[in-house]
């Protein structure tokens, strides 16, 4: 099951509930019991290191199986 995160109206809490795909786009009850939160767009980055212990950000490409290094990204 996905992980989706919603956010309250009424307190602006921002929480994540484990949800079956059919459940998606019902709102949530907010955990504070405000009435239902809908669900918002979750984003992340993520981050290694090279050799040289440096942090970079770790290239998304361009959303294709074969990770954006192809014809077929262009």
């Amino acid at each position: 099951m996905p992980l989706y995160e919603y956010v309250c109206l009424s307190c602006s809490t921002k929480f994540t509930l484990l949800r079956p795909m059919a459940q998606a786009n019902e709102a949530a009850e907010c955990p504070d019991g405000h009435g239902r939160a809908p669900r918002v767009l979750s984003v992340f980055a993520s981050f290694t290191r090279d050799e040289g212990g440096a942090m970079t950000a770790v290239d998304g490409g361009g959303a294709c199986a074969c990770g954006g290094n192809c014809a077929c990204s262009a």
